[in-house]
């Protein structure tokens, strides 16, 4: 811990923001020390810790300074853990939180997840070393303390540089947060083409692979280029999780929905979901989250929630008035029909067929008689006859 220094947290000139994660803390080596949770940032030229709750305590150290990394997996009650092995502090280091330390390592450890993505980018600076061929510059001159290291920001003139600071600091982080998603959806895009061209040369050879629902969920799920689930571990937790997750499901439902007519209920997209997912098991609250989503990231899906609070996924092509009209004309074949009778004749849960024949009613193309031998539904003649 004696190789960090204190830092006012804002980027210097010449200096990109690369990664952030909130919840990490931060331990001298095996002792814990009073960094319980904060914010990493990975920068092209320092690993920077932000305190979440205080964000004057923050503090740095150069990549330079990284010998070595490794990764330690999470164990019961345990976090996985970054351990980033650093070169002895030099002797014109600025004042930091340490003056010493008997260890020449430090952890991160990611409460909230996240690790595997930051490792794999932090490992890509400290090989790329790209602070050698990016000189920096300070952002701003500022006085300090030459003990404690801290900023002295005195009366009003202090209280507007610190807002300024902090403003030009959140306009930067938003900035590049939309640049590198801009990035990630160019690539993805990449991938899913190569990964629906594999699957195309896979079924020309061998077929359909299998008529079980299960590995035939699993082969849109191939198709599609994302044959690993997305995870808290690898996108952490919060919106950027739940956003790379809707992502992921508006591509491995599109089929299975154009198979059942372009409509499915949460609870079957739930199950179909995690049963292809094996292990990576997803939350209910997060599937919602995630459905959430769908259509205000311009998806070819979106949640809907019927009157009854039954919540479907349908396509954004769904035709409502075509639904209603089919299942008016279904209900005048028969004469009439209760919500299971129609679900065996149109291949739908009983569930579904409830809530579109309810639709239907709501429309005013069917009427309800409702007795002791359940609910049934008749042609509304009100509308037909005089």
């Amino acid at each position: 811990m004696d190789r960090f220094s204190w830092t006012t947290g804002l980027l210097e000139l010449g200096e990109t923001l690369v990664i952030q994660q909130r919840g990490v803390r931060l331990s001298d080596g095996e002792e814990k020390v009073k960094f319980d949770s904060g914010v990493l940032l990975l920068s092209t030229h320092r690993l920077i810790w932000r305190d979440q709750k205080n964000h004057e305590c923050c503090i740095a150290v150069p990549l330079s300074q990284i010998v070595f990394i490794e990764e330690q997996a999470a164990g019961i009650g345990k976090s996985a853990k970054i351990v980033v092995h650093l070169h002895p502090a030099s002797s014109n280091k600025e004042p930091g939180p340490f003056q010493s330390s008997k260890y020449s390592y430090v952890k991160l450890s990611f409460k909230e997840h996240g690790q595997i993505e930051f490792y794999r980018r932090l490992s890509e600076e400290i090989t790329q070393r790209r602070w050698e061929s990016m000189p920096t510059g300070q952002a701003m001159q500022v006085n300090k303390d030459s003990q404690a290291g801290r900023i002295r920001a005195v009366g009003i003139v202090g209280i507007e540089r610190k807002l300024e600071e902090k403003r030009k600091e959140t306009d930067k982080n938003i900035s590049e947060a939309f640049e590198d998603l801009s990035k990630l959806m160019e690539k993805a895009k990449e991938m899913v083409e190569l990964s629906k061209s594999i699957a195309n040369k896979i079924k020309e050879k061998q077929g359909d692979i299998t008529e079980d629902e299960t590995i035939k969920f699993k082969s849109y799920l191939l198709s599609m280029g994302i044959a690993n689930p997305v995870t808290r571990e690898t996108y952490g937790s919060g919106t950027q999780y739940h956003m790379q997750l809707a992502k992921q499901l508006a591509g491995i439902l599109q089929a299975p929905l154009e198979e059942r007519g372009g409509i499915m209920s949460l609870t079957e997209v739930y199950c179909l979901v995690n049963r292809a997912r094996g292990l990576e098991l997803l939350s209910p609250e997060d599937l919602v989250n995630a459905c959430k989503m769908l259509e205000s990231l311009k998806l070819p899906l979106r949640l809907r929630i019927f009157d009854s609070g039954v919540m479907v996924i349908e396509l954004q092509s769904h035709n409502e008035e075509e639904m209603v009209a089919a299942a008016l004309e279904t209900v005048s074949e028969k004469g009439s029909l209760t919500a299971d009778e129609f679900a065996k004749l149109v291949g739908m849960s009983v569930l579904l067929a409830k809530e579109r024949l309810l639709l239907a009613e709501k429309m005013g193309h069917l009427c309800r008689d409702d007795s002791v031998e359940g609910l049934r539904f008749y042609p509304n003649l009100f509308l037909t006859q005089s």
